[in-house]
Order: structure tokens, then sequence, then C-alpha cells
């Protein structure tokens, strides 16, 4: 008797832990539409960085702003 319990005890774990397992999701991969407007601000930012003359870490951090969307004139 007490052998069945932890047979079936066992069972169960086993089954809870496969079945949360199994929730895990991953995320969709990214669209080309969005891809292809990733590709198009990023250029517009450099650009941007171009006409202010920036190089180095200067342009880097302009272009991460730029790329964010936040307010990278102040700069």
């Amino acid at each position: 008797m007490k052998l069945s319990a932890i047979v079936s005890a066992g069972v169960a774990v086993m089954f809870t832990a496969s079945v949360a397992f199994a929730q895990a999701t991953t995320p969709a991969p990214a669209a080309p539409a969005d891809a292809a407007a990733k590709a198009a601000r990023s250029k517009e930012c450099s650009k941007e960085a171009d006409a202010k003359g920036l190089h180095g870490k200067a342009r880097k951090e302009f272009r991460a702003k730029c790329k964010r969307g936040e307010d990278a004139g102040k700069m």
C-alpha cells in the first residue's frame, strides 16, 4: 500500500513538472515589417548624427537615444 502511494505521488510530481515546462513560451520572431521600420529609424538617426557632426561616444549615445525615441536633440 505504501509503495503504491509513493509511486502515485512520484507520477503526480512528474506530470506537474512536465506541464510547468510545457507552458514556457518563446517570443515570436520579429515581423519583417518591424525590422524594416527599425532599419529606417536607425538610418534616419545616423543621418541626424552626421548632420550634427557627431563622432565616437557622443554619436553612439545620440543614436541610442534617437532610436529609443528619446529627445536626443539636446546633445
